[in-house]
């Protein structure tokens, strides 16, 4: 198997990138990558996940000390699956003998869970029956919306695939009526041991995973897994303010687990697509828009969009091109609670590229009047700077 690819280096940034230099780096790889804007592209898709798996540890604080110092031997686990919806993985810092468990399970023949040979070397496991029930795994879907759905709210409707509890058998395994015997391998106890020389291993048991039953007849409906593949529908109430990398997430809605374990979540990862007048920075937004000269000279108003509807702007007299106006809380919502972000306008006097007759005597007459040259700078500090390059 090849080896994982380094976190930081997937984003492009360095080890001691910031929260917000890691948020950018994800934001403008996401869009690049994103199976809406590649489809088809198998490469592409693979990249996003890994872009997308990057972001998760690296914005988390913990996962990302972890990951710092233990590499990707940190964490259980994988991004997994294809499709919408797929294992979120990487779930937290996992005890380092954990990778030493599940070794020497596997090197004994069992699972390399409880009762295995470090529990055994430090006082872990021993007798009992091991957990019957296994949790259901938590499940990842990445949702592109607009940035006028992250600035207004949204509600949208996903649809992925997850396994649910088999309804034949009501998650149980056993065929309605079949009943259930005792392990004949494990004589109920769930476990069993194993004599390695001087060490003996306890594992769970294989033949009955540790339950200490066995099924005397599978379901024909799930082969006695308890579960099924099933295609979910689900709305998700998207809040006001929202940016690329929130993630949303929904208690239940990941996989069933097994024997009784608990149902899994869903994490709903979102990307906000770009847009073609505004910018984001933050909670507040960018954007550019030309004015008639004749307006800036003069002054007045002018009706400009924002996401929220048209606002009135108004030009002072004498506007120079490139000045950048601020309109109060008019940019995005915050999702903390502090009041809306303003919208930066900056403005670009337009100069006519052509000229009636009588336009034309108009402004050499304007020209005149201001004691213009043809060829005079427009500022004379600016040509009394400019002497000494002459």
């Amino acid at each position: 198997m090849a080896a994982k690819e380094d976190y930081y280096a997937l984003l492009g940034v360095g080890k001691t990138a910031t929260a917000d230099e890691l948020k950018k780096a994800y934001r403008k790889k996401a869009v690049q990558y994103h199976p809406d804007k590649n489809p088809g592209n198998k490469e592409a898709e693979e990249m996003f996940k890994k872009v997308s798996e990057a972001y998760d540890v690296l914005s988390d604080a913990d996962k990302r000390a972890a990951y710092d110092r233990y590499g990707h031997a940190a964490f259980q686990g994988g991004m997994g699956g294809a499709g919408g919806a797929r294992g979120a993985g990487g779930g937290g810092f996992h005890d380092p003998f954990d990778i030493f468990r599940e070794v020497f399970g596997r090197q004994a023949g069992g699972m390399g869970g409880s009762g295995g040979f470090f529990d055994e070397m430090f006082g872990g496991g021993g007798g009992g029956r091991a957990q019957a029930g296994r949790d259901g795994a938590d499940l990842r879907y990445d949702l592109e919306i607009s940035l006028e759905e992250a600035a207004r709210g949204a509600e949208r409707e996903i649809s992925f695939r997850r396994a649910v509890a088999c309804d034949h058998c009501h998650g149980s395994g056993a065929e309605p009526g079949s009943k259930t015997v005792t392990c004949p391998t494990c004589g109920g106890t769930g476990q069993v041991r194993r004599s390695g020389g001087i060490i003996t291993f306890t594992q769970v048991c294989p033949t009955c995973g540790g339950t200490g039953q066995k099924i005397e007849k599978p379901c024909t409906k799930c082969h006695g897994e308890g579960r099924v593949q099933k295609t979910t529908k689900l709305k998700v109430n998207i809040p006001a303010g929202v940016d690329t990398g929130s993630r949303l997430r929904s208690v239940g809605s990941g996989e069933a687990g097994v024997q009784g374990g608990q149902t899994g979540d869903l994490y709903i990862v979102l990307t906000v697509r770009e847009h073609e007048l505004f910018e984001r920075h933050g909670d507040d937004l960018f954007c550019e828009i030309p004015i008639k000269f004749t307006l800036a000279t003069l002054g007045g108003s002018i009706e400009v969009p924002t996401l929220f509807g048209k606002a009135t702007l108004k030009i002072p007299a004498g506007t120079q091109s490139g000045t950048t106006f601020r309109l109060r809380e008019k940019g995005m919502p915050s999702l903390r609670g502090r009041r809306q972000g303003d919208q930066l306008v900056r403005v670009h006097v337009e100069v006519p590229t052509s000229l009636s007759g009588e336009q034309r005597k108009v402004l050499e007459e304007f020209a005149k009047l201001s004691g213009d040259a043809p060829s005079e700078p427009a500022s004379k500090s600016f040509f009394e700077k400019a002497k000494k390059f002459f």
